[in-house]
């Protein structure tokens, strides 16, 4: 693949027969459309994937999505910490969609799945509000809740991470079994 670990949507549309495609989203996004073509392994399932991962590019180019770039771009960090050859796409499937190319879909009827970062922020809205809620009709302590969740939020935002994002990532709807790279 070259020096470069990020590749456009007009790089990888001519390759994609011979690319090995790996969707870094959880299941439950994944399941709302992907790349064709594309097998399932959550970024934070990276780990325990990487025999597989390296197999698969030994064989040929691996190519990482998700939604918008930045966890695969993230995925493509850590193989590479693990002397594995990787892409990452540019804009992810939102640009690979913008650029008018289709999604494969599962069969049967498309269940509606929110992606990591609108579940993360229903959840740190809800908490806060939680927070203040049981601060105001139940002792003060509990607005630390409040502030716990802008202290993770401070912190998610300068590391690069988001640990509130694992924790979601392990809830049923966001799992299912291993894929395979074939």
């Amino acid at each position: 693949m070259g020096i470069s670990r990020t590749l456009g949507v007009d790089e990888v549309l001519p390759r994609l027969a011979e690319l090995h495609v790996v969707d870094v989203r959880t299941p439950g996004e994944f399941a709302s459309g992907r790349l064709p073509g594309a097998v399932n392994i959550p970024l934070d399932r990276i780990d325990a994937g990487l025999p597989d991962l390296r197999r698969a590019a030994e064989a040929g180019a691996l190519l990482l999505v998700c939604a918008s770039g930045a966890r695969s771009d993230k995925g493509a960090a850590v193989l590479a910490s693990h002397g594995i050859a990787a892409a990452s796409l540019a804009g992810g499937t939102r640009a690979w969609a913008d650029a008018g190319h289709g999604l494969e879909h599962p069969p049967g009827p498309v269940r509606a799945v929110w992606g990591m970062e609108r579940q993360v922020r229903l959840t740190a809205g809800g908490l806060v509000l939680l927070g203040l809620a049981l601060g105001l009709f139940v002792h003060p302590a509990f607005q630390l809740l409040s502030a716990a969740i802008a202290a993770g939020l401070v912190f998610s935002a300068v590391t690069d991470t988001c640990g509130m994002a694992a924790v979601l990532g392990r809830l049923p709807f966001n799992r299912r079994g291993p894929a395979s790279l074939g």
